[in-house]
């Protein structure tokens, strides 16, 4: 997820947030219906549908789990890190509990480190009935600047 927008006008003051604000449309996790609904460094809460993110077995797609996972890890992360600085996930794993095949799943990322060039959530994914869906781990890494493009943002002359 790219955090541009969230760097930009990220608050002093995480109850005002604007939430549409950390699923930009445009952007995987827009797709697949997330939306994210309570967010601050230490705690991000989020849901998606099952339906359009299942396999062809009209399961819910492991993949999908580990995409809401990631976005809502990565957007704590994100808050975490502050202004003028990027979260990037750099490693994520998942077990996958149970299967579903329709209704709304929610996340809960829960910080269980936060460094000054690491953050790790831990998230867990449950269904409407409250059982245990998925459980993943995101580390983030937390950098002055993105990957590949140089410190100062400003074109070549």
């Amino acid at each position: 997820m790219a955090n541009t927008e969230l760097q930009a006008t990220g608050p002093a003051d995480w109850s005002e947030l604007d939430l549409a604000l950390l699923v930009p449309a445009q952007t995987l996790p827009a797709r697949m219906g997330i939306t994210i609904t309570e967010a601050s460094p230490t705690r991000v809460v989020g849901t998606m549908p099952v339906a359009g993110n299942t396999q062809p077995y009209g399961l819910l797609h492991g993949g999908a789990s580990c995409v809401l996972a990631e976005s809502l890890g990565s957007t704590g992360a994100a808050l975490h890190a502050g202004r003028d600085r990027f979260a990037m996930g750099i490693e994520i794993n998942a077990t996958h509990h149970r299967g579903a095949t329709a209704g709304m799943l929610t996340g809960v990322a829960t910080q269980v480190h936060a460094g000054r060039t690491l953050a790790t959530y831990d998230i867990v994914i449950t269904d409407e009935a409250g059982r245990r869906i998925c459980t993943a781990r995101l580390s983030c890494l937390l950098s002055d600047r993105l990957p590949g493009r140089s410190a100062d943002p400003r074109p070549a002359s």
